[in-house]
């Protein structure tokens, strides 16, 4: 459960290059409300486990927009610098490192109020998450697994488009190209991704349900519980998988190096113009608290 706030927050705070300036501010402003019907969605939460729920993602964005707003904004600072020369994959790298130590930041906050939520889930709730997981595992099997080898690779292209264009605008035909080519050539495996999906959400049931059964279970062993489970999505114990996750990263700070270096004058003052949006945003949430 942790994860999932995680994800949402991630998704809502730090890949910002996925949604325009004024949505931002309507994200994030809405963000507490959105983590809460994420959450939802996957446990089925009753009245009690609302309330509190409710409550614990209030806090967190207390804490989260005095205390994590002002690097967002030094980071878009920095970053506008960046756009305006070519890249590396090393520099690129070391910006997704600074994004990793936030989204860590965010999972040990969230940690403590996911675990009161965990003690109190029920067996019909841990069912309910398990049916939401077959359904996204079939939504990830129909676009990545059971497909050809070209339209998996048009799956992958529109969601690389998805991250590139609003940042550059509109890719020229070479671009396109040329980012198509880096796709079929990355060493992304859907039947390995597959796999540590399945494996981490077995292990998160098997983690939720322990604790139902735990005699004497409390706040602090179910957050031990929940840092240990993460630490596992983080680090997968299947052989090899960390190396090939490793290659991976990497193998996507190169794509957009790759693409950057490719960028025009106009294309680099349009991703210039977007990040200074985003760091307006970012002031007027912390001006708001």
């Amino acid at each position: 459960m942790a994860r999932i706030i995680a994800r949402a927050l991630v998704l809502g705070l730090l890949s910002l290059v996925l949604v325009g300036c004024s949505a931002l501010r309507l994200a994030y402003n809405q963000a507490p409300s959105l983590g809460y019907w994420w959450i939802d969605g996957y446990a089925d939460l009753n009245e009690a486990q609302t309330g509190q729920l409710r409550r614990d993602i209030d806090a967190f964005f207390a804490w989260h927009r005095t205390t994590e707003l002002p690097g967002y904004i030094q980071r878009l600072q920095q970053w506008q610098q960046m756009a305006q020369t070519d890249s590396s994959a090393d520099l690129a790298c070391a910006q997704f490192d600074a994004l990793r130590g936030a989204y860590l930041r965010m999972v040990d906050r969230s940690l403590e109020p996911m675990a009161r939520l965990a003690l109190t889930l029920t067996p019909a709730q841990l069912q309910h998450l398990q049916k939401k997981y077959d359904k996204n595992n079939r939504e990830f099997e129909q676009k990545y697994i059971r497909v050809s080898d070209e339209e998996r690779l048009d799956n992958l292209m529109d969601r690389a488009l998805d991250r590139y264009e609003p940042l550059y605008g509109d890719l020229s035909n070479a671009q396109l190209a040329l980012l198509r080519e880096r796709i079929r050539s990355s060493p992304f495996d859907a039947q390995r991704v597959n796999t540590e999906r399945l494996r981490r959400q077995t292990d998160l049931i098997r983690t939720l349900r322990e604790l139902q059964t735990e005699r004497g279970a409390t706040v602090a062993t179910a957050t031990t519980a929940l840092r240990r489970w993460h630490d596992r999505v983080m680090q997968s114990p299947l052989p090899g998988f960390a190396a090939y996750s490793d290659n991976l990263v990497r193998n996507a700070c190169e794509q957009f190096a790759a693409v950057h270096n490719t960028t025009t004058a106009e294309q680099r003052q349009h991703a210039v113009r977007v990040l200074k949006d985003y760091e307006l945003d970012l002031r007027s949430l912390t001006a708001q608290h």
